[in-house]
C-alpha cells in the first residue's frame, strides 16, 4: 500500500540549481521528508551520484524509502537528526561532500496528521494529543514539556519562537492550570489560550505561534540547527554548496547569521590592528537576499509563502 505521507517539496528548482549538481555527486539531504527535493537531486546526480538522506521523523523516512525506492544503492537512509550529520559519513567512509540541502520546519503530512500533535484544529482538539516531536520514540513531548518548564522557559519559547506578544501572561496561565489539571491534550492548550486573552482581536490566532514556538523547543530545533550547520559545512569538499530553506524567522536569523560569520572569517574586535584569533573565512555566500517562492508557486501551495532559501560555497583554500 502507498504510503499516507506526501510532501510537496518547497523552491525545488530553485534549490536544485543553488546546490550547482552535476553526475556523481555526492550529496546530504538532512530533511528528506517525502523524498520530493531527494528526487530531483538523484535525478541531476545520475547515473553514479549518491546521496546520503536523514529523518527524524520515521513515517516520513518511510515514505521516502518507498519513493527513492528505484535509485536502489545510490541512496542511504539515516534515521537521525542532521546534527549527528559528521558522525553519520565518517560510519559511512565519506570524507567529504558536494553539496547539503536542509529544509527545516515541519512538512505537510506532520501537520495535517491530528494525532502528531502538531495543529490545533477545533473539530480534532479533543482528541489531538500534546506531542509534537518529530520523532515520536524519542525524549519529552509538548505536554511533559508544558508540565515541567518554569514560567520563565515558557515566557521564553513564546517570545523567541513564536514571536508572541503577552508571553509571560500566558506562560503564568499555563503554570496556573497545570496546577488544577495537566495540560495534555489540544483542548487543553487552547482553552489556557482564550482564558489569559493573549493575542486576542490578533488577526491570527494566537495559538498558531504557541503551537509553533513548542514544536521548536520541543525538538531543539534551533540547537541541532546550530549544531547542524557546522557539521554541514564541516563536510563539503572546496566549491561545495550548503542550501538552507527556513520557515521561521528565527531559524532563518541563525541561518544568516552563520552564513556571514563563515564568510567574514577573522573574529577579533575591530579596531585591533592585527589577527590574533588566526580565523580564516570557510564560506562564499551566493545569496544576497533569501530567495523567496514566486506567486505561483504560493498559489499552489499556500504554505510556501513564507520560505526562504539562503546558499553558500566552501572556499577551496579553506577545506579540510
Amino acid at each position: 500500500m502507498a504510503s499516507p505521507f506526501t510532501h510537496q517539496p518547497v523552491l525545488l528548482d530553485e534549490a536544485l540549481e543553488w546546490l550547482a549538481l552535476r553526475p556523481g555527486a555526492v550529496v546530504v539531504d538532512g530533511t528528506v521528508g517525502g523524498g520530493g527535493h531527494a528526487a530531483g537531486i538523484l535525478e541531476r546526480t545520475a547515473p553514479g551520484g549518491r546521496l546520503i538522506a536523514f529523518d527524524l521523523d520515521p513515517e516520513a523516512l518511510a515514505a521516502a524509502r518507498e519513493r527513492l525506492a528505484p535509485y536502489g544503492a545510490r541512496v542511504r537512509f539515516e534515521h537521525a537528526s542532521f546534527r549527528a550529520l559528521g558522525a553519520a559519513l565518517d560510519a559511512h567512509g565519506i570524507d567529504a561532500v558536494d553539496a547539503v540541502l536542509l529544509d527545516l520546519g515541519v512538512s505537510s503530512p506532520q501537520l495535517d496528521e491530528s494525532r502528531r500533535g502538531f495543529r490545533f484544529g477545533a473539530d480534532t482538539a479533543d482528541e489531538t494529543p500534546l506531542d509534537m516531536r518529530m520523532d515520536p520514540s524519542r525524549g519529552r513531548d509538548a505536554s511533559a514539556l508544558l508540565a515541567e518548564a518554569s514560567a520563565e522557559e515558557l515566557a521564553r519559547w513564546f517570545h523567541e519562537y513564536g514571536d508572541l506578544p503577552g508571553s509571560r501572561r500566558l506562560a503564568r496561565a499555563i503554570v496556573a492550570a497545570r496546577a488544577v489539571a495537566p495540560l495534555r491534550s489540544a483542548a487543553d492548550l487552547l482553552r489556557v489560550i482564550r482564558e489569559s486573552g493573549v493575542g486576542r482581536g490578533r488577526r491570527h490566532h494566537p495559538a498558531t505561534q504557541v503551537f509553533q514556538a513548542l514544536r521548536i523547543a520541543v525538538n531543539d530545533e534551533i540547537g541541532a540547527l546550530a549544531e547542524g550547520l557546522g557539521a554541514a559545512i564541516g563536510a563539503l569538499r572546496p566549491s561545495g554548496r550548503l542550501v538552507v530553506i527556513a520557515y521561521h524567522s528565527g531559524e532563518d536569523r541563525v541561518v544568516k547569521q552563520r552564513l556571514r560569520d563563515e564568510a567574514r572569517g577573522c573574529g577579533c574586535p575591530p579596531r585591533q590592528p592585527v589577527c590574533t584569533c588566526g580565523r580564516r573565512a570557510r564560506l562564499r555566500v551566493l545569496t544576497r537576499r533569501p530567495v523567496r517562492p514566486g506567486e505561483g508557486e504560493i498559489a499552489r501551495n499556500p504554505r510556501a509563502r513564507s520560505a526562504r532559501l539562503r546558499a553558500a560555497e566552501r572556499l577551496a583554500e579553506q577545506a579540510a
